[in-house]
């Protein structure tokens, strides 16, 4: 085999393994969904109880505590409120409208109101409802604080964001906050009726094992190809490589016997 040959080989056997490793990271990804789906299942069917019962004195909202219901009771601080732009619901855009719930002792959570359908091409939302004056009990869903990566888009400008992250409000805002969020189930007195709700998570082991199948079979193709070209460009013996035949002896020619009589 020359190596051109060979060169191709072993890249062909590359994308095997690197095909193979892909299936296996999926593979890996569906245990983590398996177990976070776990999580979930059990924050959803715990009783609701105090944020500060659930998450503790360090403020740190985590996956963990996903979708577990907890109860506050604060006043709204309309001021340091934030609209989250870019947002949607079932591929349809709109806002969300994040205010600020101050406890007693000065600790406050975010609390994500609602989502306001985009009207038309409108950059900012039309009307956003009113905070409800007085104490507030708010009974909702924990969800940990937003990341984007490498973007800023958690940290407010001129009362707008894109991610909702406790942290980075806190700095903007000036104020005591917990690392996380939580989104409205119930609320006394009763939440505005232009907010419409969120929905649920999903609870589903998605397309992971289906992708990992994908996977291996891509390696098996590569692995099954090379065995088959292999075999239909195996070289033939060369004909200089084959035993000669014997050649017959040269027949007497009868001129060279009339020769010898005369």
């Amino acid at each position: 085999m020359n190596v051109r040959w060979i060169t191709a080989a072993l890249a062909v056997i590359l994308l095997a393994v690197v095909c193979v490793e892909l299936g296996r990271w999926q593979l890996h990804r569906l245990e983590e969904r398996k177990a976070r789906n776990e999580v979930t299942r059990s924050n959803l069917a715990a009783a609701p109880a105090p944020i500060d019962q659930i998450v503790g004195p360090q403020g740190l909202i985590g996956d963990q505590h996903a979708w577990r219901t907890a109860v506050v009771t604060g006043r709204y601080d309309a001021s340091k409120q934030i609209i989250l732009k870019y947002r949607n619901i079932a591929d349809r855009p709109g806002f969300e409208i994040v205010t600020p719930l101050v406890q007693a002792d000065g600790k406050a959570v975010l609390v994500d109101r609602g989502f306001l359908p985009r009207q038309s091409s409108e950059l900012m939302p039309l009307h956003v409802p009113a905070v409800p004056t007085g104490e507030v009990t708010v009974t909702g869903r924990l969800q940990r604080s937003e990341r984007g990566g490498s973007t800023n888009g958690g940290v407010p400008d001129d009362g707008t964001a894109r991610l909702i992250n406790g942290p980075d409000f806190a700095k903007v805002l000036g104020m005591d906050l917990y690392d996380g969020y939580m989104t409205i189930s119930q609320q006394q007195p009763a939440n505005d009726a232009s907010f419409l709700s969120f929905p649920g998570p999903e609870i589903d082991d998605g397309p992971h094992f289906f992708y990992a199948l994908q996977w291996f079979f891509f390696a098996l193709m590569a692995l099954g190809g090379l065995v088959y070209f292999t075999r239909q460009n195996k070289p033939e013996d060369k004909p200089e490589d084959k035993p000669a035949e014997p050649q017959p002896e040269a027949a007497e020619r009868p001129e060279a016997h009339a020769a010898v009589r005369d």
